[in-house]
């Protein structure tokens, strides 16, 4: 406590998620005092109503589509009685309060202080908490991570029953017979295919004119073939014009890319068009900061996260891009601020080098610039794709895919990784040490991929632009 009667602390970090938790324990490894504030529960978003809880459920739908699989393609007499809601939501349940006990554990082990309450700033590194009626001053850095929400659109509010947020179909008391996703990125294809697993009727609506469009066009190409073989109706190049609410679902009307407007009817609208950041209730303006247009705050040095004001740093989702809105990002992020404020050299974040994965079914997973991305920055490229059932692996699990590799041309430097088809989001290591470590395709040619693997079709696309293809396509 200073003079004042205020408490210190080196680091105070607001917001408990993956970026604020990984900060806080960093830096307590490194010997600093450091105090986190969470409104809510610490492993924020990611842990309770993202990434672990719709990778569970993902998990079970994959299991469904296994007993179809095992039926129809390998002669296994299995039936599926039905779905137990409850006995599925209290198996996610588990598993997101076993971790959220083991984050807890880490923090207390760590020393960090975490104080229950929202944060809101009173100067440059001053904090106040009025739920313990309580104010901090950060003697070496105030770090925000505040996460995000759900994002919506002008006249489309959510009313959490027949409306929906990823969130709230996330937690519904049941499943829908059909669902109309309104936004074709990650999130919705997620709960795109999700849904289709568990037989509810889909049709999934993206304004841009493909699916996961931030991603290499090959890869939309080869995700639209194999959700629309599931049966899932995509809409690409299509906009909502309107809806109204029933009594028993929702009545919508898109119009489509050849501008001829269609009716669709669903138990459920699901909008899924992105995420916004959190900066409620923070006052913002009482430490000298502001956010641009989108609410971001935006990094004067990015090679530290610092802000225009010395001393405060952001980490996860209230960055802007390049910054990816990603945990695996945020967590990489938390470190480099923690070591920065311990005075420790750390590496920027290398956001090329970070993967993109969508865990659908087919999945999606990549990293680096896709083949347009490198040619827009000016590079001359070679590139070369591979179909996952070029190998025998493949075939076993016969849901279709393919590889592609991006590089500079000539044999240079591999400039991006790009996976689509069954399990591929374990594959996407390998990748992000290939560009990361600016390989080339001989470095990695000369590696043995094991057989019979999905991986050997990385190792079959290095081998072609290397010059060294075992099987000419």
């Amino acid at each position: 406590m200073n003079a004042d009667g205020r408490n210190t602390a080196d680091v105070i970090v607001i917001g408990g998620g993956t970026g604020g938790y990984s900060t806080a324990l960093r830096a307590a490894a490194l010997g600093l005092d450091v105090v986190l504030v969470e409104r809510d529960k610490v492993g924020g978003t990611c842990l309770h109503r993202g990434c672990i809880p719709s990778k569970a459920m993902l998990h079970a739908a994959e299991l469904v589509d296994g007993i179809a699989e095992a039926r129809e393609r390998w002669g296994v007499k299995a039936t599926l009685d039905a779905v137990d809601w409850p006995a599925l939501v209290a198996t996610r349940d588990d598993i997101v309060a076993r971790n959220h006990r083991g984050v807890q554990a880490h923090l207390a082990h760590a020393g960090v202080r975490v104080v229950r309450g929202s944060a809101r700033l009173t100067g440059p590194r001053s904090v106040r908490v009025d739920e313990v009626r309580a104010e901090w001053i950060a003697r070496r850095g105030l770090v925000l991570a505040t996460g995000s929400r759900p994002r919506t659109l002008p006249g489309l509010v959510p009313d959490g029953r027949r409306v929906v947020t990823s969130d709230d179909a996330l937690f519904a008391p049941g499943l829908p017979a059909s669902v109309l996703v309104l936004g074709g990125g990650a999130i919705g294809v997620e709960y795109a295919s999700f849904h289709r697993s568990l037989g509810a009727e889909v049709t999934l609506v993206e304004a841009a004119d493909r699916i996961v469009p931030l991603e290499d066009a090959d890869v939309s190409r080869h995700l639209t073939r194999g959700l629309k073989k599931r049966g899932i109706d995509v809409r690409a190049g299509a906009r909502l014009l309107d809806f109204e609410v029933l009594d028993d679902g929702v009545r919508a009307r898109v119009r489509n890319a050849r501008g001829e407007t269609l009716t669709v009817e669903a138990e459920r609208l699901l909008v899924a068009v992105g995420r916004a950041p959190v900066t409620e209730g923070l006052d913002l303006a009482a430490a000298g900061l502001t956010t641009d247009q989108r609410g971001f705050a935006v990094p004067a040095d990015w090679d530290r996260l610092e802000t225009a004001v010395p001393g405060v740093h952001v980490v996860g989702d209230l960055l802007p891009p390049p910054s990816l809105g990603l945990a695996h990002a945020s967590f990489a992020e938390g470190l480099l601020v923690a070591e920065t404020l311990a005075g420790v050299p750390s590496a920027p974040v290398d956001y090329a080098a970070v993967p993109r994965v969508t865990y659908s079914s087919p999945q999606t997973a990549a990293v680096g610039l896709s083949e347009a991305e490198a040619r827009v920055r000016g590079h001359e490229v070679s590139a070369d794709s591979m179909p996952l059932t070029a190998v025998a692996k493949g075939m076993v699990h016969g849901q279709g895919g393919m590889v592609k590799v991006v590089t500079e041309a000539g044999g240079g430097r591999v400039l991006g990784v790009h996976l689509v088809g069954p399990h591929v989001s374990e594959m996407i290591a390998e990748g992000q040490l290939v560009v990361g470590w600016d390989a080339e395709p001989s470095d990695v040619a000369r590696h043995i991929h094991p057989h019979p693997t999905l991986s050997e079709a990385v190792g079959e696309a290095f081998l072609t632009l290397a010059g060294r293809a075992l099987h000419q396509q």
